[in-house]
């Protein structure tokens, strides 16, 4: 197998050049969709064979779905990436040894996240695992405005194993300011009308179903509460302890924080509408 690969990028001069590196061992088909960088990513995709294409960023779904729509990809299959995730050589050999007309239309990658310098292993969403790796023409991405995911549109799926890193470099300044913006498009999407383009949630199902069944769980506990709950199942009771310092500032700012600021801020749009 030899698929096309599509990458999303914005300002990713640290990160793009090791992802491009390992999706070169894969593929002589690379797409970069960038969101007019002011740094040197556009440079460095180019300098790298990568075709670069200039569109302005609405949403990771859309951005997502421009893509699959209008590139001109030549390959029957698709890899998609963020630009700062990279794969591993296990990853990588899994996805050489493909047949493209093997029995699945797609496949589920495992992804772990690498903070502050390190691999976090434990908390209970390490690995987590995202469709990527389809048919072209077999997956799109959800409508949705944050936390999106793609879907198979036919056929079934696999599991490829090895690791695909979500190597975060960015300091913590702007890791905390982009995900003060991802509140606002959670609150935004927990109040949108959804459309069918959607993951079915449901615990039997695919890894990404099953987590959408979760996560539509923990939206029916009570404000306030549930971040407290979260952090201490991810951190206690699935062992996110023993990533260490860099864990403990993970799971702090990811499982509590951030879902506490979600709340406050559903709170506040509640608030604004009784007065």
């Amino acid at each position: 197998m030899k698929p096309t690969v599509i990458v999303l990028s914005f300002n990713s001069e640290d990160t793009l050049g090791a992802t491009l590196t390992r999706a070169r061992l894969v593929a002589d088909e690379i797409f970069v969709v960038d969101s007019y960088s002011s740094d040197k990513t556009v440079e460095l995709a180019r300098s790298m064979g990568a075709k670069v294409i200039q569109r302005p960023f609405e949403n990771y779904g859309a951005q997502r779905n421009w893509a699959i729509d209008n590139l001109a990809v030549t390959r029957q299959w698709q890899l998609h990436l963020d630009a700062d995730e990279w794969m591993d050589d296990v990853l990588v050999a899994e996805i050489k040894a493909l047949r493209e007309d093997g029995e699945h239309a797609g496949y589920f990658l495992p992804r772990y996240v690498r903070f502050l310098g390190r691999v976090l292993r434990h908390g209970g969403m390490n690995p987590t695992w995202h469709l990527r790796l389809f048919k072209t023409g077999a997956g799109r991405c959800e409508d949705r405005k944050y936390d999106q995911h793609f879907i198979l549109t036919k056929g079934s799926s696999g599991r490829l194993g090895g690791a695909m890193i979500d190597d975060i470099r960015m300091p913590l300044s702007e890791w905390t300011a982009r995900h003060n913006r991802w509140s606002d498009a959670e609150v935004e999407e927990l109040h949108a009308e959804h459309t069918e383009s959607r993951l079915k949630p449901d615990l039997r199902g695919t890894p990404a179903q099953r987590k959408r069944y979760l996560r539509q769980r923990y939206e029916q506990m009570p404000l306030f509460f549930r971040p407290f709950a979260l952090f201490t199942y991810r951190y206690l009771f699935r062992l996110g302890f023993l990533d260490g310092v860099e864990g403990f500032i993970f799971w702090v700012l990811q499982t509590f924080w951030f879902r506490f600021l979600i709340d406050a801020k559903i709170w506040e749009k509640r608030y604004k509408t009784r007065v």
